[in-house]
């Protein structure tokens, strides 16, 4: 992330909570929300028709007319380069599944701090992807007893190690501390993982391992 203002919009139809969420944004450093809408309908259309390009949206799932989840495909064919975090008081298990699934990068709860929703949405702009603590772990065991992927895409098990970590919602950083290696290696690992996978972000990673069940 470079030192511009990032650009975020907000898709959320309480409209308390929307001025909420846009006065915590615009006051945080580096960052700005000129646009949000009650609808994703409405985000949809001004999107197109004025060819918005958000760095961040954040995202209700529970939306009148088309919920959150289903527009998150239409989101990504719009602006494909936006980054999307979905914010909501739905923590149950096909929710995130699908969320995650969808290519949402980041996946928090409205009962969040405001310091923990930006430090969410400053590790996603990082390149990174945000999770809940408590959702990770939640995301972990759906597939716990389930059977695994029959291909492993030939990871070794250092590389399942941080992609597991990945998943669980941590950094490079964190995971360089968790497991004892540098920065370097990790980054070498993680590119790795990409190739491997046949992917380009963290949040197609986490998606593919979800979805296969690779961890």
């Amino acid at each position: 992330m470079n030192n511009s203002v990032a650009d975020i919009i907000i898709i959320e139809d309480n409209p308390v909570f929307r001025d909420a969420l846009r006065s915590v944004i615009i006051r945080s450093s580096g960052k700005a929300c000129k646009h949000s809408f009650p609808s994703g309908e409405t985000a949809l259309r001004e999107i197109e028709m004025n060819e918005l390009v958000p760095d961040i949206i954040l995202l209700d799932i529970g939306l009148p007319g088309k919920d959150g989840i289903s527009i998150i495909p239409e989101l990504r064919k719009l602006t494909p380069s936006s980054k999307i975090i979905i914010i909501t008081v739905y923590d149950d298990d096909e929710n995130v599944f699908n969320a995650i699934c969808a290519g949402a990068s980041g996946y928090l709860l409205k009962d969040q701090s405001p310091e923990d929703i930006i430090n969410s949405i400053d590790e996603v702009l990082n390149g990174g992807a945000s999770v809940n603590p408590h959702i990770a772990k939640r995301v972990l065991n759906m597939f716990r007893d389930q059977n695994k992927s029959e291909s492993d895409y030939g990871l070794s098990e250092r590389e399942k190690e941080i992609l597991r970590l990945l998943v669980e919602g941590l950094s490079k950083k964190q995971i360089s501390e968790k497991i004892f290696l540098s920065h370097h290696t990790i980054d070498s690992h993680i590119r790795n993982i990409y190739a491997k996978l046949e992917v380009h972000s963290k949040g197609s990673a986490i998606s593919k391992a979800i979805r296969e069940k690779l961890i």
